[in-house]
């Protein structure tokens, strides 16, 4: 009999210790085909898994006899404090995971003052969501859809609600080719909905239906003039999410926006582009501290977010992860989550010798890497050194 088996607890309720140990945990309990859709990535999920593989080829070079009896995880996004540098992505079809759905997620991101962006696609609606978290902070993921309407009326709801930017999503022109979803023939369950658009598509029932709302819904025409547009329609902070060169950089920096996400959309979109990480360090260089700069994809542990911040991320943001929280026990899994992430994130850092993680993310203000040396190997197996100045 294994030690758990005391005063009635059962192996099965043991402490989650690792974010890992979520994951297995809504592998067992989600139905295959919500799995899938979560897991998935696109055609061969070579990007969806080099994510993962990226931080693990990073190597920190720890510094001994700094002092780090006090630690301080605090940051700030966009002028406003959080109480670590981890937030939650933009993550459809919370419901799918728990019956409260976004509205858990929201409540979790409130207990723990941290950044929650709400997904356009999600399953609760955003008067929802601010009801159930008045005091969260909060961000709005947005795509351009071919009704132009369809976003700007999104744009006024969010704005009069209180949420404090705008993270428009450009990596999503059609939707990437994720093969179990097309095995399962995923579809949202009559009960749920895309809350959001709750009426908006009544008149477009035959229509064939992709994630949750009529197909080709989405402007593929979407340009550099459309960021204009929206700073036309809304006074709201603007934050690209699915940048990956510098190029793409430099161009969203002369367009005025507030803010770059570096994202592959969790490798569900281009299979074959570079995993977040991997692109981080030359959009950080290029931006050279004019605006603020963040990166999802592949974080599972705390000194994944302490390689993120090295490289120059002001922020790091998780997708699935607060989805096998969620899975877990809903709001109370998510807060687990997150609270794991914190703890990991802060013994990572006084074992690289370094107290607080405001002064990991300074080089976004110098373009130069101020903390520690990171080595990692890059695509081409060429050894990058990042030197501390």
């Amino acid at each position: 009999m294994c030690s758990c088996h005391q005063e009635g607890v059962r192996c099965a309720e043991m402490a989650m210790v690792c974010l890992t140990d979520f994951e297995e945990y809504a592998k067992e309990h989600l139905s295959k085909a919500t799995w899938d859709y979560y897991a998935a990535g696109a055609d061969e999920c070579c990007t969806r898994d080099d994510n993962l593989l990226a931080y693990k080829r990073i190597r920190l070079r720890p510094r001994i006899l700094r002092d780090v009896s006090v630690s301080d995880t605090r940051t700030t996004v966009q002028g406003t404090e959080i109480s670590f540098p981890v937030g939650i992505a933009p993550t459809a079809f919370h419901c799918l995971a728990w019956h409260e759905g976004e509205v858990a997620t929201a409540r979790a991101t409130e207990a723990l003052n941290t950044c929650y962006i709400t997904s356009t696609y999600s399953t609760c609606s955003v008067e929802e969501i601010v009801a159930a978290a008045p005091s969260g902070y909060r961000w709005f993921q947005l795509y351009v859809y071919r009704e132009r309407k369809l976003s700007e009326q999104l744009v006024h709801r969010v704005e009069a609600l209180g949420y404090k930017a705008l993270v428009l999503t450009v990596d999503v022109p059609y939707t990437g080719k994720r093969r179990n979803d097309i095995r399962n023939q995923f579809r949202l369950p009559p009960h749920l909905k895309v809350k959001n658009f709750e009426g908006v598509f009544q008149q477009e029932t035959s229509v064939p239906e992709e994630y949750g709302i009529p197909a080709n819904t989405l402007d593929p025409s979407i340009s550099w003039k459309d960021i204009h547009w929206l700073q036309s329609i809304t006074r709201l902070p603007i934050i690209i999410k699915g940048i990956l060169t510098k190029e793409d950089a430099e161009v969203a920096v002369e367009h005025g926006v507030q803010g770059i996400i570096v994202s592959n959309h969790g490798g569900r979109q281009l299979d074959g582009g570079p995993a977040s990480i991997d692109a981080l360090a030359e959009i950080v260089e290029t931006v050279a501290g004019r605006i603020e700069v963040y990166v999802d994809g592949g974080i599972r542990t705390g000194s994944d977010v302490l390689k993120a911040l090295a490289l120059g991320a002001k922020c790091v943001f998780i997708g699935r992860p607060a989805v096998w929280g969620l899975a877990y026990k809903g709001e109370e899994g998510v807060r687990e989550v997150l609270q794991i992430l914190n703890d990991e994130f802060r013994l990572s850092m006084a074992l690289s010798g370094r107290s607080d993680a405001r002064g990991l993310a300074a080089q976004t203000e110098t373009a130069e890497i101020t903390t520690f040396t990171v080595s990692f190997l890059s695509v081409t197996n060429d050894l990058t050194q990042v030197a501390e100045t």
